[in-house]
């Protein structure tokens, strides 16, 4: 029963420590069509080998199977994969920045001027540039 009892605490505390924690981007978003609202990926944010967090696209929800309009190493690759924000360092409270960006579907490269999270962790605004015209884009936390 001990034994029983041990495990059922062990599991219980390695569920919350891999629950995302709302403090920190790292773990699923789900992104939307700027024009649609509609969902498009489901893109992860990771800590990157260098300390810096990057995301990449993890599940397709409404873009082609490939990337036609993509150029260079991703032309006609699946968008699953596609590594979208890189270099991101900390900024500020909840905020990183700093890094890059790519939007795979117009084959677009970008400064990524902010993530911040915001409502409490459960959206992230992500802040792109292109010389002086910035756009920001809503993700949703989805684990």
């Amino acid at each position: 029963m001990r034994k029983l009892i041990l495990a059922a605490v062990l599991s219980a505390f390695a569920f919350s420590a891999s629950a995302s924690n709302p403090a920190s981007p790292i773990g699923k978003w789900r992104t939307m069509d700027d024009e649609t609202g509609k969902p498009m990926t489901v893109t992860e944010i990771y800590q990157a080998q260098n300390g810096t967090l990057a995301a990449k696209i993890v599940e397709n929800l409404g873009l082609p199977a490939t990337c036609s309009e993509c150029s260079g190493a991703n032309k006609n690759k699946p968008f699953v994969g596609i590594v979208i924000l890189w270099n991101l360092k900390p900024t500020g409270a909840n905020t990183w920045g700093g890094g890059n960006g790519y939007k795979p579907s117009e084959d677009r490269s970008f400064r990524a001027k902010s993530v911040t999270l915001v409502d409490g962790g459960r959206k992230l605004e992500v802040k792109g540039c292109v010389a002086f015209f910035c756009k920001t884009a809503t993700w949703v936390r989805v684990d």
